[in-house]
């Protein structure tokens, strides 16, 4: 089996169910980063600024995936995935499991 074959296959359900697999894969830059890098990025990181305002890394973080926005990553916006706050539950494990791919 080839790596990238075997990395595809441990993206998450979670990923796959909230559409988050259309703008990343776990190791290589799709429209969005490839997780293994945002992983690396927030490695021993403890907190994320959104929107000037210094949260947590993980609440932070989910706050940016939910209501989306640009600037991290470069000029392409990631566009907002739970703006009612309706999922927070599930891009919390997603987020989670993203960081935890640093480990």
């Amino acid at each position: 089996m080839v790596a990238g074959s075997a990395m595809a296959a441990d993206m998450p359900e979670l990923a796959k169910k909230n559409n988050c697999v259309a703008c990343h894969a776990l190791d290589k830059k799709l429209v969005g980063p490839a997780f293994m890098d945002v992983a690396k990025k927030y490695k021993g990181a403890t907190s994320y600024t959104f929107k000037g305002k210094e949260y947590p890394l993980v609440d932070g973080l989910v706050m940016k995936v939910s209501q989306g926005g640009s600037g991290n990553w470069g000029s392409m916006a990631m566009t907002p995935n739970d703006p009612a706050g309706k999922k927070q539950d599930q891009i919390k494990e997603l987020v989670e499991f993203v960081l935890g791919l640093a480990k």
